[in-house]
This record gives C-alpha cells, structure tokens and sequence, in this order.
C-alpha cells in the first residue's frame, strides 16, 4: 500500500511542473486586435477614438464618419479601462495621432474585470491623458455614455455610477484644461437610460445615437486642430 501511495505521489509531483508552465494563450491586453491594422497606417491620423465596444462598434455603424475626418477607431468590447491602458502604446501612441479620444469606463462600471472603485478607473483615464501628453498627443477625454442596465449584468444599477464617474471625469478634466465631450447629457433620460431611437440595448448606441455622438465630438475636434 505504501509503494502506491508512494508511486501515486511521485506521479503527481512529475506533472505538476509540467501543468504550471502551460502557457495561457490569452492576449490579455487585446494586442493582436489591431496589430495588422496599425502596421499599415501610413499617414498621420487626425485622431484615434480610443474606447471599449462603444467606439468599436461605432466604426462598424458609421466608418464613412471616421473616413471623411481622418479618424481611426480603436475600440475593443468588453475592455476596462486597466485593459485600455495597457494597449495605449501601441493602439494610440506609436500611431502619432494629433488627438486621442478617450471613451472608456462603461465595463468598469459593469465590474468585467472585477469590482473597482471609481477614484481607480480615473486612475487610468489620468493616466493616458499624461502618456498622450508626453507624446505631443493631445487628450480629449469622453462622459460613460448613459445605461440604467446592463443587460449581461442585470444585478447592476448602473445609472447613478456612470454619473458620478462622469463627474470626476469632468472636474479632472476642468483642471487639467482638457477637453471634456458630454455624450451623456444630451442623450439621457430622466431614470439615466438611453431612449430606445439612441441604444435599442440600452448601452450600445444605434446609428442615431452615433450620429448624435458625431455632432457633438466633431466641432471639439475641428478646434483642437486649428
């Protein structure tokens, strides 16, 4: 009985180097999302829109509105602001844009990558304002566009969150002298939801919402580059 116990554990001791030094084939930081796509900019962009699904599927609805400014989208669904600011070097800065337009926070306050406190998920938003700044980028940074729920999260309240994340977005903003573009105001409603014609979802917007989002972020733009 000893010899098997014995052989049992010496079998389990032999594999278990093997299993810890299995590589975890997870491009954590999103990578290779837009790896090819940015090895073939060849001309200076006017701007990146730099966020989560909200900015990818945005180039999805309306790539024609990216096209005619100069735009690249650099959106990946799902990400956290911490995810964000691990590919902002190579999805922002090794690009050279002009302007960066930061739209994240939205899956923070969904907690995708675990619970985080607010004064965290600024953290980051600091953050890549002052690499962008360092790199002669100049930082545009976006309000969480509205949500009253999450529909991959339904035990989240998530409206009154977005709101006073977007308050400590501004007021850093504010005091950095950087330009702060309210989504959220003009397509709110009184409980903190999106109507229906702007985010069928409720968090993602539609092409109207996207179209509203374009009228407000184009004049911005337009008077960073004169």
């Amino acid at each position: 009985m000893k010899k098997v116990l014995l052989t049992s554990m010496a079998l389990i001791l032999i594999s278990l180097p093997t299993y810890s030094q299995t590589p975890r084939r997870i491009d954590f930081g999103g990578f290779g999302v837009y790896a090819a796509a940015n090895s073939n900019v060849k001309a200076r962009p006017d701007a990146v829109l730099f966020g989560d699904s909200i900015t990818q599927l945005w180039f999805e609805q309306d790539s024609a509105f990216f096209k005619a400014n100069n735009y690249l989208g650099r959106g990946i669904g799902g990400q956290t602001t911490s995810s964000m600011l691990i590919r902002f070097r190579q999805d922002v800065i090794e690009l050279n844009p002009k302007i960066v337009v930061i739209l994240g926070g939205t899956n923070d306050v969904a907690e995708n990558g675990g619970p985080i406190e607010l004064k965290n998920v600024l953290g980051n938003i600091k953050s890549m304002c002052e690499l962008a700044e360092v790199h002669g980028i100049i930082p545009v940074i976006c309000s969480v566009t509205p949500c009253n729920r999450f529909y991959w999260r339904e035990d989240l309240k998530p409206a009154e969150k977005i709101i006073a994340l977007n308050d400590l977005l501004r007021e850093y903003a504010l005091s950095e002298g950087i330009t702060y573009v309210d989504y959220h105001t003009p397509m709110r409603e009184p409980d903190g939801s999106m109507p229906e014609k702007y985010a069928a979802d409720g968090c993602h917007p539609t092409l109207l919402g996207y179209q509203v989002m374009e009228s407000i972020l184009e004049p911005c733009v337009e008077s960073l580059l004169r």
